[in-house]
């Protein structure tokens, strides 16, 4: 092995360090009353690592293949790193409250790094080896409220849900090895064949991955773990744990599994339209707002796989990165109001909590309702842009003189109709904030300068990521 290999993974490299530096921190400063340096310094790294990703990298093979990357994996990298930089951002109070605020950093920044491999894999056993990296520091992260039954449990589902699910896509991988005698992506996608044992290999292994990105039929465990999770936590893994797994899947799919896009093209038409659909229908059913973020999310999901369905990997690639840096403002906005209200509101997290909210917090309402609007796609909030991306990308090549292709256009017409059916529950937020009467309003409270701070980070990328159209032209010269 040459250990000169690991100088080439800078964006690793520097969440190892930053792992370091926040462990000796919280290690001398242990029996410190107050360290109010500590979240600025977990910032200011993160930030330092989002810098790094974004810097001029060129394609790097390490390993002897079991890690690559380029500028396109990079990029998302780059997105992730400041979705995690909100993340860590608005939690301050929570985290300081807690305890255990060095902890919480530090799972938060372990379980980034493991995305980090997983999306550099270039061999079915380092992706695996990602993937638990992330999964076994998200469900710490879950249980972190280990006094609240709520956590828990929401914790005990995800576990129980993540051993399956990694035992079924190991099912997969194993069939896809005995197929080939190797687990290196290149290899197989040299010799791939449609051949029985293949299919299966690809089927429990799609399976397995699509429990980290909650599509229907894989998304029991969703709002369960999301309601019981802390609301930061929830944010966190609404988001990035969901950006990084689409993104590793749509590679998989188009560098491994290029050959059998027939039959893949079926499968995630399918389950595109089912998580789309069951998502929304149940979203309208919701009283308690984490849980209606949660069948949201399995919708946004949905809409993000939208971009495998294109033969074009730079036109998919691109899309779905776009619109994973779209949802992350978007969502970080939802789930840090979630959170501060949440914290000056006796813990209170229904719908109805939000009757009258406008009256009595303005500010936080017009945020919220800017987040909703851009969630649903309302233009000109970038959400619209992004949802029109990712269906330009899944028609990219189609004919719809074809079968296929018709099948692919019936699709995206599902996916708009939903559309309409989204703006009916994420308006229903802006009706109780701005219409419905409370007979017990929410109180008037400040938020902490963290909390407007990342508010207004989210609030500037859902206004000018769609308008300022550099932003989509960036992403797409850089894969």
């Amino acid at each position: 092995m040459n250990y000169s290999d690991f100088f080439q993974m800078i964006p690793e490299a520097s969440l190892v360090a930053i792992l370091i530096i926040l462990f000796v921190a919280d290690f001398v400063s242990a029996n410190t009353e107050e360290r109010k340096w500590f979240n600025p310094l977990a910032c200011v790294l993160m930030l330092v690592n989002t810098i790094v990703c974004l810097l001029p990298m060129e394609a790097v093979t390490a390993f002897g293949g079991m890690y690559v990357t380029s500028t396109a994996v990079n990029v998302m990298k780059a997105i992730l790193s400041l979705g995690t930089f909100i993340v860590v951002l608005q939690s301050r109070v929570w985290a300081a409250k807690s305890g255990k605020e060095g902890e919480f950093y530090m799972l938060i920044v372990s379980t980034l790094l493991g995305m980090n491999m997983m999306m550099s894999a270039g061999n079915f056993l380092m992706f695996f080896l990602g993937l638990e990296m992330a999964s076994v520091p998200m469900a710490c992260a879950i249980a972190f409220d280990k006094y609240r039954n709520n956590s828990a449990e929401a914790a005990a589902k995800f576990i129980i849900t993540a051993t399956f699910s990694s035992g079924v896509m190991l099912y997969g991988i194993s069939f896809i090895y005995a197929a080939y005698g190797t687990m290196y992506f290149s290899d197989i996608a040299a010799s791939l064949q449609a051949t029985p044992l293949t299919v299966m290999g690809l089927v429990f292994f799609f399976s397995g991955l699509g429990f980290k990105i909650s599509l229907v039929p894989f998304h029991f465990w969703t709002a369960d773990t999301y309601q019981g999770a802390p609301t930061t936590v929830t944010g966190y893994l609404s988001v990035i744990s969901k950006g990084a797994a689409a993104f590793t899947l749509l590679s998989i799919l188009f560098h491994v599994f290029g050959g059998m896009i027939a039959y893949w093209h079926v499968l995630m038409m399918i389950v595109i339209a089912l998580s789309i659909t069951i998502a929304n229908l149940f979203a309208i059913r919701q009283s308690e707002l984490k849980r209606f973020m949660a069948f949201s999310s399995i919708s946004q999901a949905g809409y993000i796989m939208l971009a495998t369905l294109g033969n074009d990997w730079n036109t998919s690639i691109a899309s779905l990165s776009y619109y994973v840096l779209i949802y992350v403002v978007a969502n970080m906005a939802v789930f840090t109001i979630i959170s501060v209200v949440e914290q000056n509101n006796g813990g209170k997290t229904e719908i109805s909590d939000y009757d009258g909210f406008y009256k009595t917090n303005p500010r936080l309402s017009f945020l919220m309702t800017l987040a909703m609007f851009s969630l649903g796609g309302i233009p000109p909030f970038a959400g619209m842009f992004s949802k029109f991306f990712v269906f330009m990308a899944g028609v990219k090549g189609a004919d719809i003189t074809t079968t296929e292709g018709a099948w692919i256009y019936g699709i995206l017409f599902v996916a708009l109709i939903n559309t309409v059916i989204s703006l009916y529950y994420y308006l229903q937020i802006v009706k109780a904030m701005y219409i419905n009467h409370s007979d017990n309003p929410m109180p008037t409270f400040k938020s902490d300068c963290n909390t407007k701070f990342a508010l207004a980070i989210c609030t500037t990328g859902i206004v000018l990521f769609g308008v300022c159209s550099f932003v989509y032209e960036w992403i797409a010269a850089a894969v």
